[in-house]
């Protein structure tokens, strides 16, 4: 189902299986609703999926948030989006029936899904990041309270810096996220080794973080 809440266009597939948690598919830049849905059949099979399309444009390229060059975030346009993103999710949760969604983000989504993670903790039962990086220069104080969080990075990921994902993982780690950081063989891409640690690592999940 194609739909528009808030300037966010998206899709939305409903769940088979009640004891997975929806996630919250959000894409690179340049992509679209439907880039990470085969992705997100694929990590969590008969999971409800909730797929937006970022506002900002780049050259014509989709992103949730924009950016003053490469690594360099708008940080103001970052919250303001990450506010609407906040909105989007509680009013598509009350349109189709979803408990709180685990976020599945990669590279610009899953910096979105960070900011969510640091501006608005309530919004996520937890959240799998690829290729992340931190979002704010000063991150405000948070309590994330055992909030499940996946970070896979890329030893050799020309964007994202070993020290930037590290930082991140300590970040949330400090705000009391269960943070599990590892370090992928690769570069900026994924790889079927990613999406393994995804799938697994979403198996695992507490019971809380599926009933949320």
């Amino acid at each position: 189902m194609d739909t528009v809440i808030d300037g966010f266009a998206y899709r939305f597939e409903a769940g088979r299986d009640p004891a997975a948690p929806p996630l919250l598919l959000l894409h690179g830049t340049g992509g679209d609703e439907n880039d990470l849905i085969p992705l997100g059949r694929e990590v969590a099979p008969g999971a409800a999926l909730l797929s937006p399309r970022g506002r900002v444009l780049e050259a014509g390229m989709p992103r949730f948030f924009r950016r003053l060059a490469e690594g360099v975030f708008d940080e103001a346009d970052l919250r303001a989006q990450a506010a609407a993103m906040a909105g989007f999710i509680a009013t598509a949760r009350a349109r189709h029936g979803l408990a709180a969604p685990v976020a599945l983000g990669f590279s610009n989504g899953a910096n979105m899904a960070a900011a969510l993670l640091l501006l608005h903790p309530g919004a996520l039962a937890g959240a799998a990041l690829l290729r992340a990086m931190p979002p704010l220069r000063q991150p405000p104080p948070v309590v994330l309270a055992g909030t499940p969080v996946l970070l896979l990075s890329g030893t050799a990921d020309p964007i994202v810096p070993p020290q930037g994902s590290t930082a991140l993982a300590a970040t949330l780690a400090a705000g009391g996220a269960a943070v599990t950081h590892r370090a992928m063989p690769g570069g900026h891409g994924l790889t079927r080794a990613d999406l393994a640690q995804v799938r697994d690592w979403l198996a695992g999940l507490p019971a809380s973080a599926k009933e949320t």
